[in-house]
């Protein structure tokens, strides 16, 4: 089973530290989508659920949610 996540790597993560991440996963499967530089450094990915924990436990990685989409009230 896949799912669509949010990934955010920890402030100061190194460039090369990212790309290994999105290699890595990317031979297991995954798809990365947009990468985020602005607010925070990460990206959006489709990838199998079994490689959430794996992804949760990396030292680089700040957190790994579930994509959705957000709304603002009026």
């Amino acid at each position: 089973m896949t799912g669509k996540y949010i990934v955010a790597f920890k402030k100061g993560t190194p460039k090369t530290e990212i790309d290994k991440v999105k290699d890595d996963i990317k031979k297991q499967g995954a798809t990365i989508g947009h990468e985020y530089t602005t607010t925070f450094q990460g990206f959006a990915v489709t990838l199998p659920t079994t490689l959430v924990s794996t992804l949760e436990s990396h030292p680089h990685i700040d957190y790994v949610e579930a994509d959705q989409e957000m709304s603002i009230a009026k």
